[in-house]
């Protein structure tokens, strides 16, 4: 590999690290709970920028800006997805320890699709949130019509999520250094071929 290769290598092993551990160190600055919402969110919005292949933004500047600008109205939407969050985990308590029969295997098997689904729509989210400007119940929605109707993407993303995942499971030391960065590439990369596909249906009609 040529010296010019190496250095562009090197350079994108820096960017890779110093995002991820910038989402590590912010989301503790928010004390974990608030500030895990406005630091994926600062996040998605610089690997947004890889993508469109704007690689100048400074990290450290941009993921602050973002951070703070977004803190207060992203922690308020992170509020309706922790209250369900909640909701389900009590619902499945409930139906595990209370309920018996075929009706309790039916429900628990919907609660866990649905809680399934949940997760998935907060990454949804956070690509939307970076690529589209919206009002905050559109964002809520169009999260969950996302995870619900885009059955192609979904998987792909919780396939990709998965081995992610499992690659950090194998390799703990991998945390601190792609935790963050991977899963968010990932679903950006997904989620904008599929928000492209469907600007592109709706410009053809």
């Amino acid at each position: 590999m040529k010296k010019g290769s190496w250095m562009t290598v090197l350079e994108w092993i820096w960017r890779v690290v110093a995002i991820n551990f910038c989402w590590i160190g912010f989301t503790i600055l928010g004390l974990g709970i608030f500030g895990f919402f406005p630091a994926s969110v600062a996040l998605f919005t610089i690997v947004r920028k890889w993508l469109k292949k704007d690689t100048d933004a400074p990290l450290w500047k941009t993921f602050s800006r973002v951070y703070f600008k977004e803190w207060k109205r992203t922690n308020g939407i992170a509020l309706v997805y922790y209250a369900l969050g909640i909701f389900f985990f009590i619902d499945i308590r409930i139906v595990m320890e209370l309920m018996t029969g075929m009706f309790s295997i039916f429900l628990l098997v919907f609660l866990y699709v649905v809680s399934i689904l949940l997760v998935l729509s907060v990454g949804y989210f956070f690509a939307l949130y970076a690529h589209y400007e919206l009002s905050t119940k559109d964002y809520i929605k169009q999260s969950f019509f996302y995870a619900a109707t885009s059955i192609s993407s979904t998987i792909w993303i919780g396939a990709g999520l998965f081995m992610v995942g499992f690659l950090i499971f194998k390799l703990p030391g991998l945390l601190l250094f792609i935790s963050g960065v991977a899963p968010a590439y990932w679903v950006m990369v997904v989620c904008m071929n599929r928000f492209q596909k469907l600007e592109k249906m709706v410009s053809q009609q």
